[in-house]
């Protein structure tokens, strides 16, 4: 595993690149990669390397990215959720793979889980080149995840997370540092997620680099992120992955993705939305995501 950087608007990230641990996917124009960014306010060292170790295994490059301002990228300020700036990153990923030495441009697959299971639906819908998608546990509709984080709390949750987030706004144009709220944490935490499997979740798989806390301007962006209006533009495979007790990111627009994109195979767990990266769950999960790449990228 190789630590190599790429710049994404003038601002340098930081990737993990594995390469392909066997020819079984590689052909006379180079090997497939597959480009894998994280979840909300998340980082690359939170649950990604053991998907990206069986894609190597498989026959693919992988390459494993933080966002602008998060993990060991640099940018400012940090811990901005940003879902545009995210997506700029993925195109920027994708640019750095495709001029890789030994990289098939044509076979790049990226992959997205939660908050970036619907980042990569609409890279793919912007960029037609992409070869393959993987999308689980995705939040493919920022208003109904927001709605859904906050059922059960009361409107006094909104009203505080909502007067922070105006604060950060005010502060920023006078040159104040962020006004910062918690990711995750337990219900009635003031946390933007707070279900009640999030915190034990996102301590199961935290590395670390992750902080948890964001800028709480982030929160007025969440609603504008709906990358379900996206899907039917999505003309390359895709494999969105659906768990279906999942309190964290609502599963009805995961399965209008999988209906509206043309392409699409729905693959259904009945699990929550952390059982995806470990245990029985994600073993079951990423043989069936190495078998669609192997598939798709041949």
């Amino acid at each position: 595993m190789e630590t190599i950087s790429f710049d994404s608007h003038g601002t340098r990230c930081e990737a993990w690149y594995l390469r392909a641990l066997n020819d079984d996917l590689t052909t006379t124009r180079g090997r497939p990669v597959v480009v894998m960014g994280h979840g909300f306010g998340a980082t690359r060292d939170s649950g990604l390397l053991p998907f990206a170790e069986r894609f190597a295994a498989a026959g693919a490059d992988v390459l494993v990215f933080d966002y602008r301002g998060f993990g060991t990228s640099e940018g400012e300020p940090r811990q901005d959720v940003d879902h545009r700036r995210h997506r700029e990153d993925y195109h920027a990923a994708i640019a750095y793979a495709r001029a890789r030495k030994g990289v098939d441009a044509a076979r790049v697959a990226i992959w997205g889980s939660s908050y970036s299971g619907g980042h990569v639906v609409a890279v793919a819908a912007a960029d037609q080149r992409v070869a393959a998608v993987i999308s689980q546990g995705a939040a493919m509709d920022g208003l109904a995840a927001l709605i859904g984080n906050q059922t059960g709390e009361g409107p006094g949750k909104a009203a505080a997370t909502t007067r922070a987030a105006l604060r950060d706004v005010a502060g920023r144009v006078r040159g104040r540092p962020p006004v910062m709220l918690p990711i995750v944490g337990a219900p009635g935490s003031g946390a933007v997620i707070s279900t009640p499997t999030a915190e034990q979740g996102y301590l199961t798989i935290a590395g670390p680099t992750f902080r948890n806390e964001l800028c709480a301007r982030g929160v007025l962006r969440v609603p504008r992120n709906r990358p379900v209006r996206h899907a039917a533009k999505v003309t390359c495979p895709m494999l969105v992955i659906a768990a279906e007790q999942d309190d964290v990111a609502p599963v009805k627009p995961v399965h209008e993705v999988a209906a509206r994109a043309p392409r699409a195979e729905l693959l259904s767990f009945p699990c929550g939305h952390f059982d995806l990266y470990v245990g029985e769950v994600f073993e079951k999960s990423v043989v069936e995501q190495v078998e669609f790449l192997r598939r798709v990228l041949a």
